[in-house]
């Protein structure tokens, strides 16, 4: 898409800061905001140089302070738009060639000068009012973009009706700027697959450390929000593809309940474990984010366990900086930490800030069904079941124009076009999932029953009643990222999003430090509809630590 710069001056952007947040990283820039002419990434030994990024003015803020620079006039969201896809060319398109963008919404500019006029005319809906939000590629727009799941098979494809997590961004005055790239179908294709890569978007980057891996399948989500590509993104997860993304690429990642955010219109995998939450750089535009996504939707009928449990007033009351003065926290090791001594060490420079922040820490309290998740293969049953059943299902849902209709139909687009398709791996997950039977069948109610079981009342539940109660049970996100290697796929080393994935329940994760200047994050985790309590300890651990690092584009590690 071609961007004519507007007029903004840096001088536009300054003065973001509102009365108890502290002042942009770019405050004392100089005027005269244009983008920049020279190199899309800093020299590797130069990593401090921002004027070699375009618009450095957008590095790190928040909505807070884009609201505040709006409402007084020192910015448009016309403005703000033009600037993200800017710097979406210049870094993600070009420079880094970080490709964590497929396609900038070609109405972006039109519906940010609307949301211009409606300010001017009305004042803002809320928070995100004229905010750049991208969006995962497998949730729904019903406007000129398309929904693919990254694949070739889909190009082209537009819904009928908008999913109702877009209909909600644009509900609350959200400029939806364009679809990120992802791991081709959720990640759920091959064993053998490397995340971020798809057959529309090719392998995205690490933004830390260009050849290392940026985690899937959210991949493109996290990448672009950590670069500062967007205000924020919106992730999906099955089993750790929010916050598996979040951890490599040093940001924020809210998994929330199954069922405290519609599939309706997204792209699925399973019915019992996909969900939609935030990718942000603070545990504040993580907290927003997600309280404009909620609520019941006859669509999603998993939707109605959620009433009764959506806090009136959003999540941003609970950002408590002292929330974790007396909370008991346990520490889960078994099953979930030991696979990596660069992660152990960041996760007990991590445990020693809990305490120091006044938490009473427990350790280990761990997850006692964990070899028990980690050892059946009853997830993937379940997983290669309801792919079947739920994708046919959305196929259908696009109507007769469909490119495929049915995953056997998807199977023999890609073995037709294979050179495109599968360069570098197969999809073995499709065949085993298209041998599946119906969901009537004893293997599948079986593994779904154990799942649950071993996820809740056994698992999480049972961590959580130890010690007189905890308030959450903390365990590392996950390793540092590891080199691409598209021949022999990712190199994953262990994480610990299974147990809540199984059972459904919420996860947040926020950085906790990094190896070598690749991040880690801590993940807190509790049982079903404690977000309030998971984001306050989280908001409280982040402002005690400060562990969010800006990436700078390097090469590759210079190691020994």
């Amino acid at each position: 898409m071609r961007v004519h710069l507007s007029s903004v001056t840096r001088r536009g952007f300054l003065g973001l800061g509102v009365a108890g947040l502290a002042a942009p990283a770019w405050a004392g820039a100089q005027p005269g905001l244009q983008e920049a002419s020279g190199r899309g990434r800093p020299d590797d030994d130069d990593d401090d140089d921002r004027e070699s990024r375009p618009f450095p003015e957008l590095e790190e803020v928040t909505f807070r302070q884009l609201q505040a620079a709006m409402a007084s006039g020192r910015i448009t969201s016309r403005q703000l738009t033009q600037a993200y896809i800017a710097r979406i060319r210049a870094l993600d398109s070009r420079g880094p060639t970080l490709k964590s963008v497929l396609e900038v919404n070609p109405d972006a500019l039109d519906i940010a000068a609307a949301l211009d006029a409606e300010r001017k005319a009305k004042g803002p809906r809320g928070p995100l009012h004229g905010v750049p939000i991208l969006i995962k590629d497998n949730i729904g727009t019903a406007d000129r973009m398309t929904t693919t799941a990254g694949s070739l098979a889909l190009e082209g494809s537009r819904p009928l009706q908008d999913s109702t997590m877009a209909m909600r961004l644009r509900a609350a005055g959200a400029v939806i700027l364009g679809k990120a790239n992802m791991s081709e179908w959720a990640n759920f294709r091959s064993f053998h697959s490397s995340s971020g890569w798809s057959g529309r978007g090719g392998q995205c980057k690490n933004p830390y450390v260009l050849d290392r891996n940026p985690c899937g399948s959210s991949s493109g989500s996290g990448v672009a929000t950590s670069a500062n590509l967007c205000a924020a993104a919106l992730a999906t997860e099955t089993d750790g593809s929010i916050v598996c993304p979040a951890t490599a690429c040093g940001i924020v990642g809210i998994k929330p309940t199954v069922g405290l955010t519609s599939r309706a219109g997204v792209i699925p995998i399973s019915h019992t474990q996909d969900t939609i939450g935030p990718h942000a750089r603070t545990v504040t535009d993580a907290a927003i984010l997600l309280g404009a996504l909620t609520g019941v939707d006859p669509r999603d009928p998993a939707t109605a366990r959620s009433v009764g449990q959506v806090p009136a007033g959003g999540y941003a009351q609970f950002l408590n900086p002292l929330a974790l003065q007396g909370a008991k926290v346990g520490v889960a090791r078994r099953g979930v930490s030991g696979y990596s001594e660069e992660t152990d060490a960041v996760f007990e420079q991590a445990i020693n800030a809990l305490r120091n922040a006044g938490a009473t820490v427990y350790d280990p309290v761990d997850i006692p069904t964990i070899d028990e998740i980690n050892g059946t293969g009853d997830e993937l049953l379940v997983l290669e079941y309801e792919f079947k059943a739920d994708l046919n299902a959305y196929f259908a849902s696009l109507g007769p124009k469909a490119p495929v209709k049915t995953l056997k139909e998807l199977i023999a687009f890609n073995s037709a076009n294979a050179g495109r398709e599968m360069p570098f791996f197969l999809q073995e997950l499709l065949e085993a999932s298209e041998a599946r039977g119906p969901l009537t069948e004893k293997a599948y109610l079986d593994a779904l029953a154990n799942g649950l079981r071993r996820g809740g009342r056994d698992g999480i539940d049972a961590a959580l009643a130890t010690n007189g109660g905890l308030d959450a049970i903390v365990a590392p996100t996950g390793s540092p990222a590891w080199t691409t290697d598209l021949i022999n796929g990712d190199h994953f080393l262990g994480a610990s999003s299974s147990p809540a994935a199984i059972v459904g329940y919420p996860l947040v994760t926020v950085p906790m430090g990094d190896s070598h200047g690749l991040p880690v994050g801590l993940t807190f985790m509790g049982t079903a509809w404690s977000e309030p309590k998971l984001i306050a300890l989280a908001y409280a651990f982040e402002q005690a630590t400060g562990a969010r690092r800006m990436p700078r584009f390097k090469r590759t590690l210079q190691l020994g």
